[in-house]
């Protein structure tokens, strides 16, 4: 009884881990990485949810906003047996594209225009942060395994 609590629960189940560059190029336009999955007992994963999230957050103090954008998602429609106690990867491609402020488009002109934007966006407060979120689908299983993971974006 214990252990199909456990099974349904996801407990001792299959454990998701994102495996990606600590960096990306914002022009490259995708993410390279793999996802690899561990389980103490045997499961069968039938989707992966894939996404690149931007959280962007502008002002100081009480007027701090902060917006969250999805920049690339991505799909894996594949049956996926994890062993017991055997690791997994599965390799993925996640496009994307970054959206650019006005500031970021004036900064690109060239070196000088960058300063200036540089500086405008610290008078502002504005910071972006990226991560990237997977959720798998494991059959029999009420919770799904998710790992989520901060990347750095060379813009």
């Amino acid at each position: 009884m214990l252990g199909k609590v456990k099974k349904w629960l996801g407990i001792e189940g299959v454990k998701l881990e994102l495996i990606l560059p600590e960096e990306v190029d914002a022009d490259s336009g995708e993410i390279l990485g793999s996802i690899r999955f561990q389980s103490l007992n045997p499961q069968t994963v039938t989707s992966i949810k894939i996404a690149f999230i931007e959280k962007y957050a502008r002002g100081r103090g009480k007027e701090k906003l902060i917006d969250e954008y999805e920049l690339g998602a991505s799909e894996i429609h594949q049956v996926i047996e994890v062993p017991a106690e055997e690791a997994v990867e599965v390799p993925f491609q996640l496009p994307f594209s970054l959206v650019r402020s006005n500031v970021d488009e004036f900064g690109r002109r060239n070196f000088l225009f960058g300063g200036l934007a540089l500086a405008a966006k610290a008078l502002r407060g504005v910071n972006s942060e990226f991560r990237v979120e997977a959720e798998a689908q494991v059959a029999g299983v009420a919770l799904n395994p998710f790992d989520r993971k901060s990347i750095r974006v060379r813009l």
